[in-house]
């Protein structure tokens, strides 16, 4: 034994970890600087990477954004699903997914900033994603039962469609993100205090809420 130190052995390589950093990364650049803005050449320096790697792992740049649109729309559908809603009464898992989706949206900011790229390119790259379409099918099936058992507990209206429903919930929500600085600044609203992020969550809530009641319905 010669009582020289054994070399550290070098770590394996993960591929999962490195798509993982690589969309993470991804994500924050395409929510910035668009899809043209976005450079190769700074996600490889801040990925601890080479764009040899990414071009690896994605194919081309549409490839990654693509990719980092998918996994955002992953995400929130993934947490959206450990709500539980199908074991609430209808108003109140109603009432829970609204507040959800505010928070979710308004910590992940910049997944509304990538969706609102996307809107810009007009849908365009989500159009060819089956991922997407069938991650936001189970989303309008978990609203759909809502609805149908509010309709049978008679606190929702008949004719609430479960699309509508969404759209409405997205809308409320997104806007608090997306129109963050020129209506904070036009009406000289503070839009991202805690206080001002309470009191608009539950307006959100009970706005959606009051839209499904039925007539003459009283909580």
């Amino acid at each position: 034994m010669t009582g020289r130190a054994k070399a550290p052995r070098s770590r394996k390589n993960d591929p999962e970890r490195t798509r993982r950093d690589i969309l993470d990364v991804a994500l924050r650049e395409f929510a910035t600087n668009g899809l043209s803005g976005a450079r190769i050449d700074e996600l490889a320096a801040r990925t601890r990477t080479s764009k040899r790697m990414i071009y690896y792992y994605f194919g081309s740049k549409e490839g990654l954004y693509l990719a980092v649109l998918e996994d955002a729309y992953r995400r929130i559908r993934a947490d959206e699903g450990t709500l539980d809603l199908g074991h609430q009464p209808p108003l109140d898992a109603l009432a829970a997914l609204v507040r959800f989706t505010f928070d979710y949206e308004n910590a992940n900011t910049d997944f509304i900033r990538v969706v609102m790229v996307e809107n810009i390119h007009r849908g365009k790259y989500i159009a060819g994603s089956e991922s997407i379409r069938r991650l936001n099918s189970a989303a309008i099936a978990a609203l759909r039962d809502i609805c149908e058992r509010g309709i049978v507990a008679g606190v929702m209206r008949a004719d609430v469609d479960p699309i509508d429903l969404h759209m409405s919930i997205s809308a409320l929500c997104f806007f608090n993100v997306s129109n963050r600085y020129t209506f904070g600044t036009i009406f000289g609203r503070d839009m991202a205090g805690r206080e001002a992020l309470a009191r608009r969550r539950e307006i959100v809530t009970e706005t959606i809420l009051r839209y499904v009641a039925p007539e003459g319905w009283c909580a």
